[in-house]
């Protein structure tokens, strides 16, 4: 059996099925009742993650402006960050150049209970670094080697590995490029390095192939997420990850309030308090 029939044999029928045609725009209302649902089974899952003891990596990597980030927030927002520890490592520092390439990420990898999501990962190497030139071709072409046994030794050490690659259009990347120009929200995201990366665009498609051959494997497989839309991307996504990490929902007890002391002896205190201003 080769690799590739070997992947399919391993992977859900539901993963390899080719994306349906894009759907109408996302109501915002229908968005968030979705998204307040997938909220409470996220708290389900971390608790019986911290409850089990297991170990989740979950990588998220993308061109620019590809939805990394508001998926990654959607995903957060109502779980603790203890549990769910969201890493977005900067740019090297010159001793951790002098290192192995992994040795900066094995140190975030998670501990039992804990769940660590990847804002751009080791796949660094494979994207940015290879297509701005920060790395040979020789050391892409070992570390493209060296990828699926690193990853290997984190699936046998029981750790549930989730890899996923939200894919926008260039005409929809082009128009959040433009949107940030202006946008003083936004302006933060726009930065040298996304203008260089946005004129490589074919570049960066040869890296994603030779990443995707090298590394989508059948014990650590790529998942590939539309993200134009990015409501539907994030909640397709959390879909996902909910459906791929089994978990059960722990028996709550009822809780009530105690009731609240009596004030005594106390009296409010007459220091002179710094109060906000309430311009709103």
């Amino acid at each position: 059996m080769n690799t590739k029939a070997k992947k399919v044999a391993n992977v859900d029928e539901a993963d390899q099925a080719a994306p349906a045609e894009p759907k109408g725009k996302l109501k915002t209302k229908d968005y968030e009742k979705e998204l307040a649902r997938l909220h409470v089974e996220l708290v389900k899952l971390q608790e019986w993650v911290v409850h089990k003891g297991l170990k989740v990596c979950i990588v998220f990597e993308g061109r620019d402006t590809a939805g990394k980030g508001g998926t990654i927030k959607a995903l957060t927002e109502r779980v603790s960050p203890r549990v769910f520890r969201v890493v977005a490592l900067p740019a090297p520092s010159d001793r951790e150049k002098s290192q192995m390439y992994m040795q900066r990420y094995v140190a975030h990898l998670p501990a039992a209970g804990e769940i660590v999501i990847w804002d751009r990962s080791w796949y660094n190497r494979a994207g940015v670094e290879r297509v701005m030139g920060f790395a040979s071709e020789e050391k892409v072409k070992r570390y493209l080697q060296g990828v699926p046994l690193f990853e290997r030794a984190m699936v046998e050490n029981n750790i549930i590995l989730l890899k996923y690659w939200l894919e926008v259009s260039p005409e929809e990347q082009t128009r959040r490029l433009k949107a940030r120009i202006n946008d003083g929200r936004k302006t933060w995201k726009l930065t040298p390095m996304d203008l260089k990366s946005y004129s490589r665009w074919y570049d960066y498609s040869r890296a994603r192939d030779d990443m995707f051959a090298a590394t989508d494997l059948d014990f650590a497989p790529w998942f590939v997420a539309r993200s134009d839309d990015k409501k539907r991307a994030r909640l397709n996504i959390i879909t996902h990850i909910l459906e791929h990490i089994p978990y059960e929902a722990l028996p709550r007890e009822k809780v009530k309030l105690p009731p609240r002391q009596k004030a005594g002896s106390y009296k409010e205190s007459d220091h002179p308090v710094r109060f906000v201003a309430e311009k709103f």
